[in-house]
């Protein structure tokens, strides 16, 4: 193994073990001597990466906006995306040439329009996924709510920015049921899904696809036109 592959390996452990921490024990408790034990490196090693506690939060959070712009990527109307945080270009690594999941899915001009709100539903799903098995996406959303902590990125906010781009653009398309307001269904969607999120951090059967299914039935028949979109929620 040459010297640059040991240092990729040891910082990706650092992260690791600091986003394990910080997501069970929060900013404030955690340590750096903790956060080397877990990783198996020295405490030289961890500070030749990162110089501090903060630094270590900062790139968790920016790895966490990074891997929630795969999710979503940006709405269908353009926002909502990985630009709306820090006002640049999609995150490298969003795939195949920089494309990220929305896409290589989103709308095709002239080959029949993505059902929005069956991409709302799947992609939720694929968010609560990854927030099971991905613990620094999960720290990313846990630093965000460390009052100790002032956070670089706006995880929440980003998410809720793609619900609002999505559901503004599938109200255009008359993907909503009538009378139905796209900014009252922000407000519900994000609420329920980031309440889900913070409740997960406790007891992890609200991050379960169940729980999020039984969301999506009470939902879907109040959201949607009658007979039209993913009724099951799934």
């Amino acid at each position: 193994m040459t010297k640059q592959e040991r240092a990729v390996r040891t910082r990706a452990a650092v992260l690791r073990s600091a986003a394990e921490i910080f997501d069970t024990d929060g900013f404030v408790s955690a340590s750096l001597s903790a956060i080397s034990q877990r990783a198996g490196v020295s405490n030289g090693a961890l500070h030749f990466h990162f110089a501090n506690k903060g630094a270590l939060a900062e790139a968790i959070e920016k790895a966490a906006e990074q891997r929630l712009w795969r999710i979503t990527g940006p709405a269908p109307d353009g926002s909502g995306g990985y630009e709306g945080c820090h006002g640049h270009g999609s995150p490298s690594g969003a795939g195949a040439g920089g494309e990220s999941r929305a896409e290589g899915e989103g709308q095709r001009e002239g080959e029949g329009e993505v059902d929005l709100i069956q991409s709302l539903v799947e992609t939720s799903h694929e968010l609560f996924d990854a927030l099971n098995s991905d613990v620094i996406l999960r720290a990313g959303f846990t630093l965000g709510c460390e009052p100790s902590w002032s956070s670089l990125v706006d995880l929440h906010g980003q998410w809720r920015d793609w619900i609002d781009g999505t559901l503004r653009h599938a109200a255009k398309n008359g993907a909503l049921a009538e009378g139905t307001e796209p900014e009252d269904v922000v407000t519900v969607v994000a609420a329920s899904t980031v309440g889900f999120e913070a409740l997960g951090r406790k007891d992890p059967s609200w991050l379960s696809s169940q729980r999020l299914t039984q969301f999506w039935k009470f939902m879907l028949p109040r959201l949607v036109p009658p007979g039209t979109g993913p009724q099951k929620g799934t």
